[in-house]
């Protein structure tokens, strides 16, 4: 879904990963992009498709330090995003005798909204062999390893042209991922282990280098964010939050909660509590998870009719959250297709 107007120079590498898609085992023969599959794979870093890039995005940086003008440059890294292919070395790094895969108490899915099930059983890889999992696990900490070898030479690569300090750095990732957690594997889900996303924030203006917030934060903060801290004004109609007062005092809580959706579900997490509600206003089912008790989100505190004292009022905030989110933009011209969509109200 990119938008060709976005950029003024494209480069799409081709590495040896994609040669070698032959060699690569899958669960389901064939399938790479939305199924568990891995290659432990012969040559160098800088054969892969993100090892190009990772040099591609060196040559950038120095003929932007050669020229002095100021840049954006968006760097996506595949890996860790199946099919798992890195060189071998990163495999070694994780023998499978030493791999715990996550397991789920036998009547969790009982504890679920039948479209939470659906989430986390609608592959056919919900199911694997103790071998298969550490086999799949191997794989995706080998690609992590990778991925983090490629951002370190682009770093790496700043710093050599002297642009370090006046340059600010973004990582982050499009979704979160489950490693066998709930039963389920990669992604599509409103548990914290796919909604959930690196973010780290490194150059000019940030003080609070080295520091750890806990204020929640949605993606679409990251564009008022990076403009704050680069001096370019926002648009008024711009939804998202500057993090900026986050990255100058690590305690400062830009939002009360972070809301995601998936399918006909929303979910919506705090400091403390992730509530899910399925279906309009819940109809389908809600989840109610305490964090400080429930880090790994197992014990659905909604479960079989149960209630609980924060249900209601997370369940308005949530509500508001998805109004808010639908309203349209102030001074944008909306598409048809969305004036026409009926947006689910509060008091519907």
């Amino acid at each position: 879904h990119d938008d060709p107007y976005s950029w003024n120079y494209t480069i799409n590498p081709r590495g040896r990963d994609k040669e070698d898609e032959s060699q690569i085992f899958s669960l389901v023969p064939g399938s790479f992009g939305g199924t568990l599959s891995w290659l432990a794979a012969d040559g160098t870093d800088e054969e892969q498709t993100d090892g190009i890039a990772a040099t591609e995005a060196a040559e950038q940086l120095q003929r932007f330090a050669e020229s002095k003008r100021p840049f954006f440059l968006a760097v996506g890294l595949f890996r860790p995003h199946t099919p798992y292919v890195a060189p071998k070395k990163y495999f070694d790094m994780y023998p499978r005798e030493n791999i715990h895969v996550p397991n789920v108490p036998d009547d969790y899915l009982e504890t679920l909204p039948a479209d939470a099930v659906k989430s986390i059983t609608r592959k056919v890889q919900h199911q694997l062999t103790d071998d298969m999992a550490r086999q799949a696990m191997q794989a995706y900490y080998a690609s992590i390893t990778f991925a983090d070898a490629q951002v370190g030479r682009i770093l790496d690569a700043l710093e050599a042209n002297g642009l370090s300090e006046n340059t600010v750095v973004l990582f982050t990732s499009d979704h979160g991922y489950h490693m066998g957690e709930h039963g389920h594997w990669q992604k599509t889900t409103l548990f914290e282990n796919a909604a959930r996303v690196p973010l780290i924030l490194a150059g000019p203006g940030i003080t609070a280098q080295g520091q750890k917030a806990s204020s929640p934060v949605e993606m679409v903060d990251f564009y008022p964010t990076l403009t704050e801290l680069c001096g370019v004004a926002s648009p008024k109609y711009i939804s998202g939050k500057s993090l900026v007062p986050t990255l100058v005092d690590s305690k400062h809580q830009v939002r009360e909660s972070a809301l995601t959706q998936y399918a006909n579900g929303y979910s919506v997490v705090t400091n403390r509590f992730r509530y899910t509600a399925w279906g309009e206003d819940g109809a389908a089912g809600a989840e109610l998870y305490d964090h400080h008790t429930d880090p790994d989100e197992l014990v659905n505190l909604l479960a079989n009719g149960e209630q609980h004292p924060q249900a209601a009022d997370l369940a308005k905030l949530l509500q508001a959250r998805v109004a808010r989110a639908a309203e349209p933009p102030v001074g944008v011209r909306q598409n048809r297709a969305d004036i026409q969509r009926k947006v689910p109200q509060p008091n519907d």
